[in-house]
């Protein structure tokens, strides 16, 4: 069994998919990725794993419930309130940063429009939640 853990991609819009998936692929993160495409779905996966993933990449405009429920929701389960969750989205509004960290974003990305710029982000994102960064021990 791989120790590598998961890394959640919760992303309605396909082109964004795609481009993020791409991005950490050539940023030679190997980790399995699993995309939610709404904020229901994205729940119900992230309560069903066993270990939890190393990081959900969110965003916030999604459907049926939205990003900031999800992260509401995941700091609300024990078993989830220190998952590390990077919002990535490309609102800049005010209120939808200070609203994420209120709830306990460990990030804030705006996604950057030139693709180029896109693609280096997200690589440095998996390069840092997926090799870098030290989870707590037991996988949660």
């Amino acid at each position: 069994m791989s120790s590598l853990r998961t890394i959640v991609l919760v992303e309605d819009n396909p082109d964004d998919e795609r481009l993020t998936t791409r991005a950490l692929r050539r940023g030679k993160i190997v980790n399995e990725i699993l995309v939610a495409r709404n904020g229901e779905e994205a729940l119900n996966l992230i309560f069903s794993l066993d270990p939890l993933p190393c990081v959900i990449l969110l965003d916030l405009k999604l459907p049926k419930v939205d990003g900031l429920e999800v992260l509401r929701q995941l700091r609300a389960n024990e078993r989830t309130r220190l998952l590390p969750v990077v919002v990535l989205t490309s609102s800049s509004e005010e209120r939808d940063i200070v609203e994420s960290y209120s709830l306990g974003a460990n990030s804030y990305v705006r996604k950057p429009v030139e693709i180029e710029q896109f693609t280096e982000a997200v690589r440095q994102l998996g390069l840092y939640w997926a090799l870098l960064n030290e989870s707590l021990p037991g996988g949660f």
